[in-house]
């Protein structure tokens, strides 16, 4: 991570040119108080993340976005870097405590991360007023969806499908609360295979990363462990994010003066809300973010169709 922000300091700012004029046209602050708004903005928004489970992307880009004198097509890569950056950060843990498959992750990841090329190609296509629209709409499913949505720990498959047996994707793990070992396979696996299209094309087209459809496909739906689909879902977005940011990357979509404060402010944020976790009460957590979702993605819906700009 530090590695690739000294590269993102020190190379040639993509496209900032264009955005600082963007930001000295549409506001009367100066040029460089915005990365420093952002970096405590962003730093919010990492101790809200952790401590209502979702990733940092999710949250960047709808209330960036809206409330950020940015242009989105820079929002969206940005957002694709937050979710990268802790994505990198975790999954080599992940992996080699055996919560994390890759039997489960590849054939997903595969399927995720072409689509997510798709994505991000059509996402800086359109419209800016079709994005903001197609992005609103996406927040408050998204809302829906952490409404609605339930969680199980241990899913019981009395029987794993025929592809699933295929691939060979079964596993077990150590569970701790319990002090066994928890052996579980996959149903379904085909409809997620097809699911994981959309959740990829959602992924590169709004930059927001993918944990919060990932989870609940993963465990609701092919009934793998919610350990295993949380941290499966964490390393997969480090292949579905990779290959979309490429994409605004090479569109010049990517600027440092928004990158580094981002990813330095969510990372940091991060670290506290760990430790505030200990603390917090989860159910009120959970409805600030409902919260701040809700009123992000209908501010975006009211500023695509020309109500609230």
């Amino acid at each position: 991570m530090i590695l690739a922000i000294l590269l993102f300091l020190f190379n040639p700012l993509w496209g900032a040119e264009t955005s600082l004029n963007e930001v000295g046209a549409n506001s009367l602050l100066p040029w460089w108080a915005w990365p420093l708004l952002l970096f405590f903005a962003t730093f919010i928004l990492g101790i809200i993340a952790v401590l209502g489970g979702v990733g940092g992307g999710v949250l960047f880009v709808p209330i960036v976005g809206g409330f950020f004198p940015f242009n989105l097509d820079f929002v969206r890569g940005a957002g694709l870097l937050v979710a990268l950056c802790g994505s990198l950060a975790a999954g080599p843990g992940l992996l080699r405590r055996g919560l994390a498959d890759l039997r489960l992750t590849i054939p997903l990841a595969l399927i995720a991360s072409s689509s997510a090329i798709v994505g991000a190609m059509i996402g800086l296509a359109l419209p800016k007023n079709v994005i903001n629209i197609l992005l609103g709409v996406t927040i408050l499913g998204i809302v829906a969806i952490m409404f609605i949505a339930k969680k199980s720990e241990f899913p019981e498959i009395k029987e794993a499908d025929a592809l699933s047996k295929a691939l060979k994707i079964y596993g077990t793990y150590y569970e701790p609360s319990t002090g066994k070992e928890i052996e579980w396979k996959v149903h379904h696996t085909p409809l997620a295979l097809s699911l994981f299209v959309f959740i990829g094309l959602m992924a590169g087209m709004f930059g927001l990363g993918a944990g919060w459809a990932n989870v609940p496909v993963l465990n609701l739906l092919m009934g793998v462990p919610l350990k295993v689909a949380v941290s499966t879902s964490k390393f997969l977005l480090s292949i579905t994010d990779t290959s979309a940011a490429w994409i605004y990357l090479n569109s010049g979509a990517i600027i440092p003066m928004i990158v580094v404060p981002s990813i330095l402010g969510i990372m940091l944020g991060s670290i506290v809300g760990v430790r505030v976790l200990a603390v917090a009460k989860p159910k009120f957590i959970r409805w600030v973010v409902i919260l701040l979702l809700s009123f992000s993605g209908l501010r975006a819906l009211l500023k695509g169709l020309g109500i609230w700009t």
